[in-house]
């Protein structure tokens, strides 16, 4: 009788495991993905710059030149019959057809120890790149003019800013 229990208890260790295998565990393999996006940069085209153009500041008022680069003076501010008024240009590449948002800043162009005060304006607050991964955009900006400016010329720079969105 006892070799009879001793057989029984052995069966059922060796036989346990394999019992205990059956749908307690399952395998299967997964996937995975991943998208490398081009890096976005912005160029500022050569040869170009927000130009207020060539005025007399008379009692003072503002220069506003539109992205577009149609510029127009306000309070006692008159261009000359010689300006020529321009707005910025900037290139972006990047990935194709891919959304981005647009921000510039503020800045200031300087003569000496005169220094005058403008704000930007971009033609759009945000684009979309082309199927080839390129974009452009302009830059126009408000001139704040207070009319004690000395004569000369000036010059200065902004930030401009793109990021994917």
């Amino acid at each position: 009788m006892k070799k009879i229990l001793l057989s029984a208890v052995v069966a059922l260790t060796i036989s346990a495991p394999a019992y205990a295998a059956s749908g307690n565990t399952s395998t299967a393999a997964g996937s995975a993905v991943a998208n490398v996006v081009a890096p976005i940069v912005l160029t500022h085209t050569s040869g170009t710059s927000l130009n207020f153009g060539s005025f007399t500041t008379g009692t003072g008022g503002t220069v506003v030149v539109g992205s577009d680069g149609t510029g127009s003076a306000t309070g006692d501010v008159g261009f000359v019959p010689s300006s020529t008024e321009a707005a910025d240009q900037f290139t972006v590449k990047g990935d194709n057809n891919r959304n981005f948002s647009i921000a510039t800043a503020s800045g200031t162009v300087v003569n000496g120890a005169t220094t005058i005060a403008f704000t930007t304006a971009p033609s759009a607050a945000s684009g979309t790149t082309s199927a080839t991964g390129t974009a452009a955009f302009s830059v126009g900006g408000t001139l704040t003019v207070i009319g004690t400016e000395a004569a000369g010329a000036y010059s200065g720079s902004y930030n401009a800013t793109v990021a994917y969105d």
